[in-house]
């Protein structure tokens, strides 16, 4: 049995970074958080507009902005066009801002096996607590 680790990995985007979202009328919101500096090189360059529109292509007409606020390491996106006329008009279920931002955190990424691993080890930055590690 290979037990290598490969080279590039594929994972979802909630395991690098967390999301804040919102709507207002036609458009959805996104906050893309990093839990550290690793994390965020690779948004930069995994989450891109143009990936985020592929990413909801059945449901966005719309086009996709994208801002980097490396400050907060975070991205902004900002989908126009993506609640068919605004949540109140149109017919599908849990399509407003909180449920898309979960379905962004599902969005698969590549990373390679060091970026990986550097990620994991480096400190999370913010007020967020360390993931708890098991009791021995």
């Amino acid at each position: 049995m290979n037990t290598a680790i490969p080279s590039l990995l594929r994972m979802p985007l909630a395991r690098l970074a967390h999301a804040r979202s919102g709507d207002k009328a036609d458009w959805v919101d996104f906050g893309l958080f990093a839990w550290n500096e690793d994390g965020y090189r690779i948004l930069q360059r995994e989450v891109t507009a143009n990936k985020v529109q592929a990413h909801f292509a059945p449901w966005l007409p719309g086009k996709v902005q994208a801002w980097a606020l490396p400050n907060i390491l975070a991205m902004k996106f900002v989908l126009e066009g993506a609640l068919q006329g605004g949540g109140a008009r149109n017919l599908r279920l849990d399509n407003l801002g909180k449920a898309m931002g979960a379905a962004l955190l599902r969005m698969d990424i590549e990373v390679s096996a060091q970026e990986w691993q550097q990620a994991q080890k480096s400190p999370r930055r913010g007020w967020w607590p360390e993931p708890l590690s098991p009791r021995a």
